[in-house]
Protein backbone atom coordinates (compact mmCIF):
# COMPACT_ATOMS: atom_id res chain seq x y z
CA UNK A 1 0.00 0.00 0.00
CA UNK A 2 3.26 2.98 0.31
CA UNK A 3 4.83 1.64 -2.54
CA UNK A 4 4.79 3.63 -5.20
CA UNK A 5 2.79 1.74 -7.73
CA UNK A 6 -0.27 1.72 -4.93
CA UNK A 7 0.51 5.37 -4.14
CA UNK A 8 -2.95 6.08 -5.74
CA UNK A 9 -4.67 3.28 -4.91
CA UNK A 10 -4.21 4.32 -1.00
CA UNK A 11 -4.97 7.51 -2.00
CA UNK A 12 -8.45 6.34 -3.18
CA UNK A 13 -8.95 4.05 -0.36
CA UNK A 14 -8.47 6.47 2.01
CA UNK A 15 -11.73 8.25 0.67
CA UNK A 16 -13.19 4.83 -0.05
CA UNK A 17 -12.85 2.55 2.77
CA UNK A 18 -10.55 3.95 5.97
CA UNK A 19 -11.44 0.69 7.80
CA UNK A 20 -8.80 0.14 10.45
CA UNK A 21 -7.44 -3.29 10.16
CA UNK A 22 -7.56 -4.81 13.65
CA UNK A 23 -6.57 -8.31 13.24
CA UNK A 24 -3.99 -8.13 10.80
CA UNK A 25 -1.94 -5.82 8.68
CA UNK A 26 -3.26 -4.41 5.85
CA UNK A 27 -2.70 -6.36 2.31
CA UNK A 28 -1.85 -4.70 -0.93
CA UNK A 29 -4.68 -3.95 -3.19
CA UNK A 30 -5.39 -6.73 -5.81
CA UNK A 31 -4.76 -4.78 -9.21
CA UNK A 32 -6.43 -7.20 -11.34
CA UNK A 33 -10.25 -6.03 -12.64
CA UNK A 34 -12.28 -8.57 -11.19
CA UNK A 35 -16.11 -8.74 -11.90
CA UNK A 36 -18.54 -6.43 -9.66
CA UNK A 37 -20.79 -8.65 -7.33
CA UNK A 38 -24.43 -7.69 -7.46
CA UNK A 39 -26.60 -8.10 -3.77
CA UNK A 40 -27.34 -5.89 -0.95
CA UNK A 41 -25.08 -6.27 2.33
CA UNK A 42 -27.25 -4.45 4.52
CA UNK A 43 -29.55 -1.80 4.80
CA UNK A 44 -29.35 1.31 6.77
CA UNK A 45 -32.53 3.19 7.73
CA UNK A 46 -33.76 1.91 4.96
CA UNK A 47 -30.98 2.84 2.51
CA UNK A 48 -28.70 -0.30 0.98
CA UNK A 49 -24.78 -1.18 1.06
CA UNK A 50 -24.36 -2.61 -1.68
CA UNK A 51 -22.18 -6.16 -1.23
CA UNK A 52 -19.80 -4.66 -4.34
CA UNK A 53 -18.31 -2.54 -0.73
CA UNK A 54 -17.68 -5.09 1.47
CA UNK A 55 -15.83 -6.83 -1.36
CA UNK A 56 -14.14 -3.46 -2.02
CA UNK A 57 -12.72 -3.56 1.25
CA UNK A 58 -11.93 -7.78 1.02
CA UNK A 59 -9.43 -7.03 -1.22
CA UNK A 60 -6.96 -5.59 1.34
CA UNK A 61 -7.55 -9.11 3.16
CA UNK A 62 -5.77 -12.16 2.76
CA UNK A 63 -8.35 -15.19 1.32
CA UNK A 64 -7.78 -17.25 4.61
CA UNK A 65 -8.94 -14.33 6.46
CA UNK A 66 -11.50 -12.64 4.86
CA UNK A 67 -14.92 -14.56 6.38
CA UNK A 68 -13.12 -12.85 9.60
CA UNK A 69 -12.73 -9.58 8.39
CA UNK A 70 -16.26 -9.70 6.78
CA UNK A 71 -17.84 -8.39 9.94
CA UNK A 72 -15.68 -5.64 10.68
CA UNK A 73 -15.59 -3.94 6.99
CA UNK A 74 -19.68 -4.35 7.13
CA UNK A 75 -19.82 -2.31 10.59
CA UNK A 76 -17.37 0.11 9.82
CA UNK A 77 -19.57 0.35 6.40
CA UNK A 78 -22.97 1.00 8.44
CA UNK A 79 -20.96 3.70 10.64
CA UNK A 80 -20.04 5.49 7.65
CA UNK A 81 -23.89 5.87 6.41
CA UNK A 82 -24.80 6.26 9.69
CA UNK A 83 -23.20 9.46 9.85
CA UNK A 84 -23.87 10.53 6.09
CA UNK A 85 -27.31 10.35 6.73
CA UNK A 86 -26.87 12.04 10.00
CA UNK A 87 -24.74 14.90 8.38
CA UNK A 88 -27.11 15.42 5.24
CA UNK A 89 -29.97 16.13 7.33
CA UNK A 90 -28.01 19.03 9.15
CA UNK A 91 -27.95 20.27 5.65
CA UNK A 92 -23.66 20.67 5.49
CA UNK A 93 -23.79 21.49 1.89
CA UNK A 94 -20.82 20.36 -0.82
CA UNK A 95 -20.20 22.10 -3.82
CA UNK A 96 -20.24 20.00 -7.22
CA UNK A 97 -17.03 22.20 -8.07
CA UNK A 98 -15.39 20.71 -4.52
CA UNK A 99 -15.73 16.96 -5.86
CA UNK A 100 -14.42 18.18 -9.26
CA UNK A 101 -11.20 19.61 -7.77
CA UNK A 102 -10.83 16.03 -5.08
CA UNK A 103 -11.11 13.91 -8.63
CA UNK A 104 -8.65 16.32 -10.62
CA UNK A 105 -6.54 15.37 -7.49
CA UNK A 106 -6.33 11.92 -8.30
CA UNK A 107 -5.85 11.73 -11.79
CA UNK A 108 -3.18 14.28 -10.59
CA UNK A 109 -1.76 11.43 -8.30
CA UNK A 110 -1.84 9.05 -11.30
CA UNK A 111 0.15 10.66 -13.64
CA UNK A 112 2.76 11.64 -11.24
CA UNK A 113 2.54 7.71 -10.12
CA UNK A 114 3.72 7.24 -14.06
CA UNK A 115 5.95 9.19 -14.24
CA UNK A 116 7.82 7.89 -11.16
CA UNK A 117 7.56 4.15 -11.99
CA UNK A 118 7.35 4.72 -16.14
CA UNK A 119 3.93 3.22 -16.01
CA UNK A 120 0.86 4.23 -18.27
CA UNK A 121 -2.28 2.96 -15.55
CA UNK A 122 -5.17 5.71 -16.29
CA UNK A 123 -8.05 7.14 -13.95
CA UNK A 124 -10.47 4.46 -15.54
CA UNK A 125 -8.19 1.27 -15.03
CA UNK A 126 -7.78 2.03 -11.52
CA UNK A 127 -11.35 2.44 -10.82
CA UNK A 128 -12.54 -0.76 -12.82
CA UNK A 129 -9.54 -2.77 -10.85
CA UNK A 130 -11.22 -1.01 -7.21
CA UNK A 131 -14.75 -1.89 -9.12
CA UNK A 132 -15.89 1.68 -8.85
CA UNK A 133 -18.19 4.19 -11.31
CA UNK A 134 -17.67 7.53 -10.93
CA UNK A 135 -20.78 7.81 -8.88
CA UNK A 136 -19.82 5.86 -6.45
CA UNK A 137 -16.25 7.97 -5.97
CA UNK A 138 -18.04 11.05 -6.21
CA UNK A 139 -20.47 10.19 -3.43
CA UNK A 140 -17.89 9.32 -1.04
CA UNK A 141 -15.38 12.31 -1.47
CA UNK A 142 -19.10 14.55 -1.10
CA UNK A 143 -19.43 12.44 2.18
CA UNK A 144 -15.63 13.14 3.05
CA UNK A 145 -15.99 16.68 2.69
CA UNK A 146 -19.09 16.85 4.75
CA UNK A 147 -17.70 15.47 7.77
CA UNK A 148 -14.42 17.79 7.12
CA UNK A 149 -16.63 20.68 6.81
CA UNK A 150 -18.98 19.23 10.27
CA UNK A 151 -15.31 18.91 12.14
CA UNK A 152 -14.47 22.34 11.57
CA UNK A 153 -17.86 23.82 12.81
CA UNK A 154 -16.98 22.15 15.60
CA UNK A 155 -13.20 21.93 16.47
CA UNK A 156 -12.81 25.58 17.36
CA UNK A 157 -9.52 26.36 19.32
CA UNK A 158 -10.88 26.35 22.20
CA UNK A 159 -12.68 23.24 22.35
CA UNK A 160 -9.32 22.06 21.02
CA UNK A 161 -6.92 23.43 23.83
CA UNK A 162 -9.82 22.03 26.69
CA UNK A 163 -9.18 18.46 25.15
CA UNK A 164 -5.66 19.05 25.10
CA UNK A 165 -5.31 20.23 28.63
CA UNK A 166 -7.30 17.04 29.61
CA UNK A 167 -5.40 14.43 27.43
CA UNK A 168 -1.77 15.92 27.52
CA UNK A 169 -0.66 11.85 27.67
CA UNK A 170 -2.40 11.22 23.82
CA UNK A 171 -0.09 13.67 22.58
CA UNK A 172 3.33 13.53 24.17
CA UNK A 173 4.88 10.78 22.70
CA UNK A 174 4.58 8.39 25.54
CA UNK A 175 4.42 4.74 24.63
CA UNK A 176 2.82 1.31 26.18
CA UNK A 177 4.20 -1.94 25.55
CA UNK A 178 1.35 -4.71 26.01
CA UNK A 179 0.10 -8.38 25.93
CA UNK A 180 -3.35 -9.20 25.71
CA UNK A 181 -5.85 -12.00 25.85
CA UNK A 182 -9.42 -11.61 23.66
CA UNK A 183 -12.39 -14.08 23.77
CA UNK A 184 -15.23 -12.72 20.98
CA UNK A 185 -18.26 -13.65 22.19
CA UNK A 186 -21.20 -13.83 19.61
CA UNK A 187 -22.49 -10.39 19.15
CA UNK A 188 -25.95 -9.90 21.11
CA UNK A 189 -25.81 -12.76 23.38
CA UNK A 190 -25.65 -11.56 26.86
CA UNK A 191 -25.24 -15.02 28.02
CA UNK A 192 -22.04 -15.52 26.07
CA UNK A 193 -20.57 -12.09 26.82
CA UNK A 194 -21.12 -12.83 30.57
CA UNK A 195 -19.44 -16.14 30.22
CA UNK A 196 -16.44 -14.73 28.46
CA UNK A 197 -15.88 -11.93 30.83
CA UNK A 198 -15.83 -14.80 33.87
CA UNK A 199 -13.65 -16.44 32.14
CA UNK A 200 -11.10 -13.96 31.58
CA UNK A 201 -11.43 -12.70 35.08
CA UNK A 202 -10.59 -16.57 36.32
CA UNK A 203 -7.64 -16.15 34.10
CA UNK A 204 -6.24 -13.17 35.53
CA UNK A 205 -6.65 -14.41 39.15
CA UNK A 206 -4.87 -17.75 37.59
CA UNK A 207 -1.79 -15.95 36.38
CA UNK A 208 -1.80 -13.94 39.98
CA UNK A 209 -1.93 -16.62 41.84
CA UNK A 210 1.08 -18.97 40.17
CA UNK A 211 2.68 -16.00 40.65
CA UNK A 212 2.21 -15.49 44.19
CA UNK A 213 3.11 -19.38 44.72
CA UNK A 214 6.29 -18.88 42.49
CA UNK A 215 7.71 -16.29 45.08
CA UNK A 216 6.60 -17.80 47.91
CA UNK A 217 8.86 -20.89 46.93
CA UNK A 218 11.86 -18.42 47.18
CA UNK A 219 14.30 -18.65 50.03
CA UNK A 220 13.50 -15.69 52.64
CA UNK A 221 16.77 -14.29 52.24
CA UNK A 222 16.14 -13.25 48.33
CA UNK A 223 16.70 -10.09 47.21
CA UNK A 224 13.78 -7.36 46.89
CA UNK A 225 15.03 -6.98 43.54
CA UNK A 226 15.42 -10.47 42.57
CA UNK A 227 12.05 -11.14 43.98
CA UNK A 228 10.83 -8.66 41.46
CA UNK A 229 12.31 -10.36 38.76
CA UNK A 230 10.71 -13.80 39.46
CA UNK A 231 7.41 -11.91 39.67
CA UNK A 232 7.24 -10.64 36.30
CA UNK A 233 8.99 -13.39 34.72
CA UNK A 234 6.17 -15.75 36.44
CA UNK A 235 3.28 -13.17 35.74
CA UNK A 236 4.47 -12.51 31.67
CA UNK A 237 5.33 -16.04 30.96
CA UNK A 238 1.60 -17.22 32.99
CA UNK A 239 -0.16 -14.27 31.09
CA UNK A 240 1.52 -15.36 27.41
CA UNK A 241 0.79 -18.79 27.97
CA UNK A 242 -2.92 -18.50 28.14
CA UNK A 243 -2.91 -15.93 25.27
CA UNK A 244 -1.29 -18.40 22.85
CA UNK A 245 -3.79 -20.88 23.98
CA UNK A 246 -6.67 -19.10 24.70
CA UNK A 247 -7.11 -15.89 22.52
CA UNK A 248 -9.11 -15.09 19.44
CA UNK A 249 -6.80 -12.32 18.19
CA UNK A 250 -3.97 -13.54 15.57
CA UNK A 251 -1.32 -11.99 18.39
CA UNK A 252 -1.90 -15.42 20.70
CA UNK A 253 0.83 -16.72 18.10
CA UNK A 254 3.03 -14.39 19.59
CA UNK A 255 2.08 -14.61 22.97
CA UNK A 256 -0.69 -12.13 22.80
CA UNK A 257 2.25 -9.60 22.49
CA UNK A 258 1.25 -6.55 20.14
CA UNK A 259 4.20 -4.48 20.61
CA UNK A 260 4.28 -0.60 21.46
CA UNK A 261 1.35 1.65 20.81
CA UNK A 262 0.73 5.64 21.68
CA UNK A 263 -1.84 6.60 23.57
CA UNK A 264 -4.02 7.84 20.80
CA UNK A 265 -4.39 7.02 17.30
CA UNK A 266 -3.50 3.11 17.40
CA UNK A 267 -5.70 1.02 19.48
CA UNK A 268 -9.36 1.73 19.96
CA UNK A 269 -10.21 3.85 22.61
CA UNK A 270 -11.16 1.64 25.47
CA UNK A 271 -8.54 -0.66 24.79
CA UNK A 272 -5.68 2.01 25.02
CA UNK A 273 -7.43 4.10 27.53
CA UNK A 274 -7.34 0.24 30.21
CA UNK A 275 -3.46 -0.05 28.86
CA UNK A 276 -2.66 3.03 30.14
CA UNK A 277 -3.99 3.20 32.96
CA UNK A 278 -2.18 0.03 34.15
CA UNK A 279 1.52 -0.04 36.02
CA UNK A 280 4.18 -2.53 34.60
CA UNK A 281 2.90 -5.96 34.65
CA UNK A 282 -0.26 -5.08 36.29
CA UNK A 283 -3.39 -6.81 34.55
CA UNK A 284 -6.52 -5.05 33.68
CA UNK A 285 -10.13 -6.37 34.55
CA UNK A 286 -11.51 -7.24 31.14
CA UNK A 287 -12.47 -4.06 28.77
CA UNK A 288 -14.89 -4.34 26.46
CA UNK A 289 -14.07 -2.93 22.79
CA UNK A 290 -15.55 -3.65 19.64
CA UNK A 291 -13.72 -7.06 18.86
CA UNK A 292 -15.36 -8.74 22.42
CA UNK A 293 -13.32 -8.73 25.94
CA UNK A 294 -9.91 -8.55 26.77
CA UNK A 295 -7.68 -8.83 29.58
CA UNK A 296 -4.49 -6.69 28.88
CA UNK A 297 -1.11 -6.79 30.72
CA UNK A 298 1.45 -4.42 30.66
CA UNK A 299 4.58 -4.86 30.14
CA UNK A 300 6.35 -1.23 29.57
CA UNK A 301 5.49 1.80 29.86
CA UNK A 302 7.82 4.66 27.91
CA UNK A 303 6.74 8.49 29.34
CA UNK A 304 6.57 11.40 26.73
CA UNK A 305 8.09 14.93 27.07
CA UNK A 306 5.86 17.81 27.66
CA UNK A 307 3.73 18.30 24.36
CA UNK A 308 3.18 22.19 23.33
CA UNK A 309 -0.21 22.59 21.48
CA UNK A 310 0.63 24.45 18.63
CA UNK A 311 2.82 21.47 17.56
CA UNK A 312 0.25 19.09 17.89
CA UNK A 313 -2.43 20.78 16.96
CA UNK A 314 -3.01 18.58 13.35
CA UNK A 315 -2.48 15.55 15.49
CA UNK A 316 -4.97 17.04 18.37
CA UNK A 317 -7.60 17.67 15.82
CA UNK A 318 -7.45 14.30 14.48
CA UNK A 319 -8.30 12.54 17.63
CA UNK A 320 -10.79 14.86 18.49
CA UNK A 321 -12.87 14.07 15.77
CA UNK A 322 -12.09 10.24 15.97
CA UNK A 323 -13.77 10.53 19.09
CA UNK A 324 -16.65 12.59 17.85
CA UNK A 325 -17.32 10.28 15.08
CA UNK A 326 -17.56 7.63 17.98
CA UNK A 327 -19.78 9.32 19.87
CA UNK A 328 -21.82 9.95 16.99
CA UNK A 329 -22.33 6.55 16.11
CA UNK A 330 -22.66 5.27 19.32
CA UNK A 331 -25.88 7.31 19.58
CA UNK A 332 -26.91 7.54 16.50
CA UNK A 333 -26.71 3.31 16.34
CA UNK A 334 -29.50 3.37 19.10
CA UNK A 335 -32.15 4.24 17.28
CA UNK A 336 -30.93 3.28 13.78
CA UNK A 337 -32.82 0.30 11.68
CA UNK A 338 -30.34 -1.86 10.60
CA UNK A 339 -30.75 -5.06 8.83
CA UNK A 340 -27.46 -7.23 7.33
CA UNK A 341 -28.21 -9.69 5.10
CA UNK A 342 -26.97 -13.11 5.05
CA UNK A 343 -23.67 -14.09 3.44
CA UNK A 344 -24.75 -16.40 0.28
CA UNK A 345 -22.51 -19.86 0.74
Amino acid sequence: MRTATRFLLAALLAVLISWPMSAQQAQPIQTTAAAKPAGIAATVNGEPIPEVAVQRGLRRVPPDKQAEARPEILEFLVDNALIEQNLQQRAIAVEKKEIDGMIEKIKGEIAKDNEATKQKHTFEEFMKELMLEETDLRAQIAADLRWEKFVNQQADEKTLRKYFDENKEMFDGSLVRARHVLLTPKPGDAQEATKAQQQLVAWKKQVEDQAAAGLAKLPASTDPLEKEKARVRLVEDGFAAIAQKESTCPSKAKGGDIGQFPRAGSMVEPFAKAAFALKPYQISDPVKTQFGFHIILCTDKKPGTEPKFDLVKDEIKEVWATRLRENMVAQLRGTAKIAIAPVKP
